[in-house]
């Protein structure tokens, strides 16, 4: 998957100037993106030391925390955007975080593996977990907690009282939005409250 790709089709999600907080961050490269890219400023956050130090090598804003212990520190509406790109599935409190993703920032943008997409379904019906690019993992020793579908992702956002602005999968760097819920190996939403 061409990552650049990737990095835009998020990007155009975002408005330009915006105040933006990346939710696992990684090594920064989204928030050092969005800076050139789009004239963002705000903070990554992330958890892995090496990862911060990346972020700080990437000339990112940074704060090192623990998403699990909640957003506590941010005040409603403190960003335009918040991002979760590839965290959600590593969540203990999905639901929680979903909801403080939203209060902390005027959008939020999610985007994570399509368990649902065509392989992965193929692989559960020959009876084994699917190994992709984009779910790299076996079953026992995967970073993620759970796994869910773009469809999944519908009905959580509704039960949380949050408006879908707009919703569609990538794959290999294209954006897909006939059929995400099969066709995409991600699924990515940008949502308000």
């Amino acid at each position: 998957m061409a990552e650049h790709d990737v990095m835009d089709s998020i990007a155009r999600l975002v408005p330009p100037g915006s105040r933006v907080l990346d939710l696992g961050c990684g090594d920064g490269a989204m928030m050092a993106h969005l800076q050139a890219t789009r004239g963002c400023t705000g903070y990554g956050v992330e958890i892995d030391d090496a990862k911060v130090l990346a972020c700080i090598k990437r000339g990112v804003n940074v704060l090192q925390l623990n998403l699990e212990d909640g957003l506590t520190m941010f005040e409603d509406d403190a960003f335009d955007v918040v991002l979760q790109i590839d965290t959600l599935q590593h969540l203990r409190n999905t639901e929680t975080m979903l909801r403080e993703t939203a209060r902390v920032g005027r959008i939020g943008v999610v985007a994570f593996p399509n368990f649902a997409h065509w392989p992965n379904r193929l692989a559960v019906l020959q009876g084994r977990m699917p190994v992709t690019r984009r779910l790299p993992y076996q079953w026992y020793d995967t970073p993620n907690i759970r796994v869910g579908t773009h469809a999944d992702f519908e009905v959580l956002a509704r039960s949380c009282g949050l408006t879908i602005v707009d919703s569609f999968g990538l794959h290999q760097g294209q954006e897909v939005r006939t059929l995400p819920n099969l066709m995409a190996s991600t699924a990515v939403f940008k949502f308000s409250n």
